[in-house]
Parts: structure tokens; C-alpha cells; sequence
């Protein structure tokens, strides 16, 4: 992990990036790093176009919560595309949901890299839809490397423990999941 990790999550409210990002902050915190999260909101709740910034330090003190650019931006709607593209420069890593459509004209042509990975279709036709936000955390602890495995797993565990035993096949899905995510990116860095 670099010295500082900003990334931005975008999706549609109700997918599921602000959770993402509240696990991810507090596994990094649990790691003894500095981890700063702060939800921005559409107009509506439901249905608006939501993003979450997360920064991540090894020791530094981190000075704004917002910023203006970003290591990694996940966008997950065609809307989220759209407004997350002012996060992006030259350094970013910019990844989106290969299932989006007629977005191609709309992806930041200044990104280090433009990855598409298809965490709702693996979601859907391998584990559950609802769990399509951790395969995409999987792909962000790829990608950023701000947290070990383990540690998001602990994450997931506090946020979601007592969904776990009241049904223990949601772990075993969420880890799956997890690990889903991260194989993805992972392919297409060897791709």
C-alpha cells in the first residue's frame, strides 16, 4: 500500500457502497491505520446516485475527509459513471461493472487504467445478487491492497455477525464473495 490510498465508490443508493466502505475503513482502523470515511448522498436516498470517499494511511494524520482526485474509483450504475469521473487523473485506476451498458463513450480517458469486471453477473450466476457490494470489495482490496483478506473477513464478521448465525451459509457466501472480487481484478492484471 502507498503511503495514502483515497478511493471513491459510486453506485445507485441502495447497492450497497456505503456499507463497502464502512467495512473496508473500519478494517483498515482495526489495522492500526488512519481511516477516514464520508458518505455523499444524492438528492433521494433510494434511487440517487450515492458515492462513498474512504482514505487510508499507514501513519499520517489525513487532513480533508472529501478530496479532489482518487487511486481508485468503482462506478456501478451508468449514473454513478458519470458523476465519479471528476475523481480521475492520470494516477487513477477507474473500475466499473462490465455489465453497464452504453457507458463506453462516458469512461475517463485520462485513467491510469479503465478496468471492467463483472461482479454482478458473478454475484448473480455463482453466489447471490445481494452480495454483489462485497464482490466488488474484493476487487477495491485487490486493486489498493489497504487491508489484508483477513482483516476485511474480521470486518464483514462486526458488520454482519448476527446475520451470520442466524444464518451461517451467509459467511461462507460473503467470504466467497470476497475472494471473487478479488480474483477478478487479479485476472485482469494478468490479462
Amino acid at each position: 500500500m502507498a503511503n495514502e490510498v483515497k478511493i471513491a465508490l459510486a453506485g445507485e443508493g441502495g447497492q450497497g457502497v456505503q456499507s463497502v466502505a464502512e467495512i473496508i475503513t473500519e478494517a483498515a482502523n482495526e489495522e492500526g491505520k488512519e481511516a477516514l470515511y464520508i458518505p455523499n448522498f444524492g438528492v433521494e436516498q433510494r434511487g440517487g446516485v450515492s458515492i462513498a470517499f474512504v482514505q487510508i494511511a499507514e501513519k499520517q494524520k489525513i487532513g480533508s475527509p472529501k478530496f479532489e482526485k482518487a487511486d481508485i474509483v468503482i462506478a456501478l450504475s451508468d449514473r454513478a459513471v458519470l458523476r465519479s469521473r471528476q475523481y480521475v487523473d492520470e494516477r487513477t485506476v477507474f473500475v466499473y461493472d462490465k455489465s453497464i451498458q452504453g457507458v463506453e463513450d462516458d469512461l475517463p480517458k485520462n485513467a491510469k487504467q479503465v478496468l471492467a469486471i463483472p461482479a454482478i453477473e458473478v454475484a448473480k450466476n455463482e453466489l447471490h445478487p445481494r452480495v454483489f457490494n462485497i464482490v466488488i470489495m474484493g476487487a477495491v482490496l485487490h486493486a489498493t491492497r489497504v487491508v489484508s483478506e483477513e482483516q476485511a473477513k474480521q470486518a464483514l464478521e462486526n458488520k454482519l455477525g448476527y446475520k451470520f448465525e442466524q444464518n451461517p451459509e451467509l459467511r461462507e457466501m460473503n467470504h466467497k464473495a470476497l475472494a471473487r472480487g478479488m480474483e477478478l481484478v487479479a485476472g485482469l492484471a494478468q490479462g
